[in-house]
């Protein structure tokens, strides 16, 4: 997840100055600060960007989402800025190196917070990046990291979704001309339908006490499915895309032979544990393959600049397309790459090939 620091300052006239970085028939992951390395990535190089990068909210007090970004940002000569401000400015850095590296009319889609998601929408727009949408991945887990006060007060409420910023790059020329030149443009929307219907901006998490008899009260699913008249009292198929948090086998699927870490999501609830795959904000497997599927043509290039535990690069390589990614934590690098190798073994052993696609 982590990524960041100075800019690097390669001669674009031509691509990059020195060797370029070019993704792998399949998948690649480079250790390094993502902005130095986007630095010397070709122009218009790869299809799609999917990516979960730092929110600038000082998560569990970590280093890269809070000091990091102040310090990114005051080496381009913003300094005395707020965090807030700090982290817009560091937005707009690496999504300026990320329109740079996309072709014309590729899809851009960043998560974000929503206490930050405003910056970080802002400085998307400003490195010249075209808003088209804000997705909405909707959850019941979860709880309220607040500290609890006299009175049954707390300073936060319980978080139940996260924001996604979906952009591209601008077309060239109309958006028919753009997909028969660059294969972007456009997304991929049949590919992902739910239920026969056109995919929608919101993606739904069932309760985890939701069961096969029907759902819990206040279920995300249910309560949306019922307000546009489906009436669904049971688990039955929905019209919106049903995407859980990751589940700890899926987090550490792949990292058998690694060492296990402490892992606390809750540090203010008492909860924590050890898991090989440590990093704490993993995204669920099947989201990440809906975004690469919708944004990225079949057999493109989905890069990820802050690459984290690899999911991105796991749902790339299910997905039939190919992936580079760029994580800063060599930890983290080592988590993905067991990852994505895994996944990649599974897609091979289902007679999917290396890219996701049917044999024969």
């Amino acid at each position: 997840m982590a990524a960041h620091g100075s800019r690097a300052k390669a001669k674009r006239s031509r691509g990059c100055a020195g060797k370029a970085h070019t993704a792998a028939p399949e998948a690649r992951l480079v250790q390094g600060d993502c902005l130095e390395v986007l630095g010397e990535l070709e122009p218009e190089s790869v299809d799609a960007i999917v990516t979960d990068p730092p929110y600038g909210i000082g998560f569990h007090n970590e280093r890269w989402d809070s000091e990091a970004l102040q310090e990114a940002s005051a080496r381009e000569g913003h300094d005395r800025l707020t965090p807030n401000e700090a982290f817009e400015v560091w937005a707009q850095i690496w999504a300026g190196e990320c329109r740079r590296v996309l072709k014309p009319g590729g899809f851009f889609a960043a998560f974000g917070s929503p206490r930050t998601f405003h910056r970080l929408a802002c400085g998307i727009e400003d490195a010249g990046l075209e808003i088209r949408d804000t997705l909405m991945w909707l959850y019941a887990e979860g709880m309220s990291k607040s500290r609890r006060y006299p009175g049954g007060r707390a300073t936060t409420l319980k978080p139940a979704f996260e924001p996604i910023v979906l952009a591209r790059r601008g077309l060239d020329e109309t958006t028919e001309e753009t997909i028969a030149r660059h294969g972007t443009g456009a997304l991929m929307t049949e590919s992902c339908r739910v239920e026969g219907r056109h995919p929608a901006n919101a993606i739904l998490g069932h309760d985890p006490d939701c069961e096969e008899e029907g759902c819990t009260p206040g279920c995300a699913v249910a309560a949306a499915d019922e307000c546009i008249g489906e009436g669904r009292a049971r688990l039955a198929p929905s019209r919106f895309l049903y995407c859980p948090k990751a589940s700890r086998a899926e987090r550490d699927a792949g990292c058998e032979r690694l060492p296990k870490r402490a892992l606390n999501l809750f540090p203010n609830a008492g909860a924590s544990g050890d898991a090989r795959n440590f990093h704490p904000t993993v995204k669920p497997l099947e989201l990440m393959r809906w975004l690469a599927r919708l944004l990225c043509p079949p057999g493109g290039v989905v890069l990820d600049p802050t690459a984290g535990s690899g999911t991105t690069g796991a749902a790339a390589v299910l997905e039939g397309r190919r992936f580079f990614g760029i994580e800063l934590e060599p930890a983290y690098v080592e988590i993905a790459r067991a990852r994505i190798r895994h996944w990649t073994e599974q897609a091979e052993s289902e007679g999917r090939g290396p890219l996701g696609r049917k044999r024969g």
